[in-house]
């Protein structure tokens, strides 16, 4: 196995609580973390890859806000049939940019037009952009910061751009927001989970990942001047929008 995609067990035996860290123990263990734990991710990716290749424009941008290991952002760059675009993949964690910059060095992905870089999302200089995305990202930023960045994001699109936005969500009914999650908690018992790891992770990530309803993302996408937004994939409580500059 190759360094971003050993087995995932980081929960698996009792440990002390505390918030989720991206650190380096997680990134060793993303790839298959991330597939083993958000139903659809595969196909949210190369979708992702196909929405790109249809928007990205000659000349512009593309950004990939929170990276981690680049996964849509080689996604897009292996499907866009010209290079005449810069790839800029952000994120704050130095582990995820490292090994993403050692992806980039292989074979498989050699000469990409994919830059990476370590940095603050909320800081991030975003112009020219033809493609914005934000997979499984916004729900890490405070809620404080959100509007302000989709803001940040709008206001550096090019008109006609789009910004993809994936997220874990809430539904307004508790019945159903109830439902939705325990069918996600079997979802990943069946991919191997025990019943501690998913009990530890949920703890682990009770402060940090703050989901939101769809109508909440949409109604901050508007405020922000974007339009045309709509969910294009949806499984259990994970979903992935797009929205037109």
């Amino acid at each position: 196995m190759t360094q971003d995609s050993l087995r995932d067990n980081i929960f698996a035996s009792r440990q002390e609580a505390g918030d989720f860290v991206f650190d380096d123990k997680v990134a060793s263990v993303f790839t298959d973390m991330i597939n083993r734990s958000v139903p659809g991710y595969a196909t949210t990716l190369s979708m992702i890859g196909v929405l790109a290749s249809r928007y990205c424009k000659p000349g512009s941008r593309i950004y990939d806000l929170g990276c981690s290991l680049g996964g849509a952002s080689l996604a897009m760059a292996h499907q866009i049939s010209h290079r005449d675009y810069e790839l800029i993949a952000i994120d704050n964690s130095t582990a995820m940019i490292e090994r993403l910059t050692d992806r980039l060095k292989s074979e498989e992905h050699q000469g990409l037009p994919v830059t990476p870089k370590l940095g603050d999302i909320c800081e991030a200089d975003i112009s020219n952009a033809t493609v914005v995305v934000l997979n499984f990202t916004l729900q890490f930023v405070p809620l404080a910061q959100r509007q302000a960045l989709i803001q940040r994001i709008a206001d550096g699109m090019q008109p006609g751009g789009i910004l993809i936005l994936s997220e874990k969500i809430q539904f307004p009914d508790d019945d159903l927001n109830e439902l939705f999650i325990d069918l996600y908690h079997k979802f990943k018992q069946a991919q191997g989970y025990s019943e501690l790891e998913v009990s530890q992770k949920r703890a682990a990530l009770e402060n940090v990942l703050i989901p939101e309803t769809i109508d909440t993302h949409k109604q901050r996408l508007m405020a922000a001047g974007l339009k045309n937004c709509d969910v294009w994939f949806q499984c259990f409580n994970f979903c992935s929008m797009v929205t037109v500059r």
